[in-house]
């Protein structure tokens, strides 16, 4: 068994140089494939749900670490005929087992939150050998992470998840658009994971108070941390800043990129500000608050 050590150097950011799929005019003859992989390193691979499948398009994220990989989330489509992410996700463990070999290599599979189009492909994973399939809620999710679900609990818990050689993501909670919502910090590459909580979109938040301290808690915790790219979980903007595509579009040309930074952050704490008590519908150039 070869050894990998992800404890050396710090994380820099370098670009995600990809062009994502994004659907086409015409759904029912759009030729993409099914899920878009593209490999940020040799152990880190980023994947995209076609939106000519499911309008949602989210990203889901694998993590390889010496002992054991993580997926974070599913996706929006249950079955393997349209959205084969069991065996994708079979084919690049496959892959990276031939470059590096174990035995009694483990899939563990986690959530950024508990919304139906970030756990769909849950059953997928049901019946595979050696994978650990974490339900989405919060009390199964925050027990197995070790974080406390209760009211008394410190918001500033960050708990360590060691997937093995090293290579550890950082958990804490960040409700607010969800309950459940956790965010990952990767250690190895520096990607903070925000799930739908930001993202270059439509924030939808459902509880205003719980938000605003997961900003402040994001923004505390990159502040300490080297952080190289705020990842989220879709794309709803284009290009062009302060235009969202439509609800439900299953074509978008000229999107946004999905990768924002620690100073998108910063931006959506003074969007609060501005916001104040008032509910309403808030676009920006990079995103868009729904309260």
């Amino acid at each position: 068994m070869n050894t990998i050590d992800f404890r050396t150097g710090t994380p820099t950011a370098r670009p995600i140089d990809v062009r994502w799929i994004h659907g086409s005019e015409s759904a029912k003859h759009n030729t993409d494939p099914d899920i878009q992989v593209y490999a940020y390193d040799e152990h880190t691979v980023i994947l995209r749900q076609n939106k000519a499948v499911h309008y949602e398009a989210p990203f889901l994220y694998l993590f390889f670490g010496a002992d054991r990989a993580v997926l974070i989330d599913t996706g929006a489509t249950a079955s393997p005929a349209y959205f084969p992410l069991r065996a994708t996700v079979d084919g690049l463990i496959d892959a990276w087992l031939a470059e590096n070999p174990r035995d009694g290599y483990e899939l563990l599979v986690l959530h950024t939150h508990g919304h139906g189009d970030h756990k769909a492909g849950d059953p997928q994973f049901a019946d595979r050998p050696a994978t650990r399939l974490v339900p989405a809620d919060r009390d199964a999710a925050f027990a197995f992470l070790g974080l406390d679900p209760g009211p008394d609990a410190d918001p500033d818990t960050v708990v360590p998840l060691d997937l093995g050689g090293g290579r550890v993501l950082d958990c804490f909670a960040i409700p607010g658009h969800h309950a459940a919502s956790v965010a990952f910090h990767d250690r190895h590459t520096g990607f903070l994971l925000t799930g739908d909580t930001v993202y270059p979109g439509r924030l939808y938040v459902e509880d205003w108070a719980a938000f605003t301290r997961s900003i402040d808690r994001l923004i505390a915790f990159a502040a300490t941390r080297p952080v190289t790219h705020v990842l989220g979980c879709h794309i709803e903007m284009t290009a062009t800043p302060s235009v969202e595509f439509r609800h439900f579009a299953t074509h978008h040309p000229d999107e946004h990129r999905l990768e924002l930074t620690v100073d998108h952050l910063h931006r959506i704490r003074a969007a609060i500000e501005e916001i104040g008590d008032k509910p309403g519908e808030y676009t920006y150039p990079d995103f868009a608050i729904h309260r």
